[in-house]
């Protein structure tokens, strides 16, 4: 029972060493009045948003089609790895959410792209819609650079 105690009160203290951790990650140029955080920083793990290839500043997606959006995604992606201080080399699992599976092979193909060699784990999944009708959303976690 002690043991029980002990290791209850070991992740307590965690999670607040943790939360006292918690950086906000600011970007500069990017959309501001949205209820979420570019990214947060917590030890030495950055969790990213999801980004969809809006053009930067603006509600406006990348036009044409699956490929550019997925593309200006990475991009928005890689300004806030920057802000961050990291960069793709240290981005260690994604998240991709696409609103139609059959866009998996031309949105494969930009995404890789990104990650010549090593790249990081990865989920794909598709849904019925995402934020300002967009075809593709990709969250990432990545380590400090």
């Amino acid at each position: 029972m002690r043991s029980l105690v002990a290791a209850v009160t070991l992740m307590a203290m965690a999670g607040g060493a943790a939360a006292q951790d918690r950086q906000v990650i600011q970007v500069p140029g990017a959309l501001s009045g949205l209820p979420f955080s570019p990214a947060v920083r917590t030890g030495n793990l950055i969790y990213l948003s999801g980004q969809i290839g809006n053009l930067p500043g603006t509600r406006q997606l990348a036009p044409g089609g699956i490929a550019a959006e997925t593309r200006q995604a990475m991009e928005n992606i890689r300004t806030v790895l920057t802000a961050a201080g990291t960069d793709f080399a240290h981005v260690v699992k994604c998240t991709v959410f696409l609103v139609d599976i059959a866009d998996y092979a031309a949105m494969n193909e930009v995404y890789a792209s990104y990650f010549p060699a090593s790249p990081p784990a990865r989920s794909t999944v598709a849904g019925s819609g995402l934020a300002l009708g967009a075809r593709v959303e990709i969250e990432c976690i990545a380590a400090v650079g």
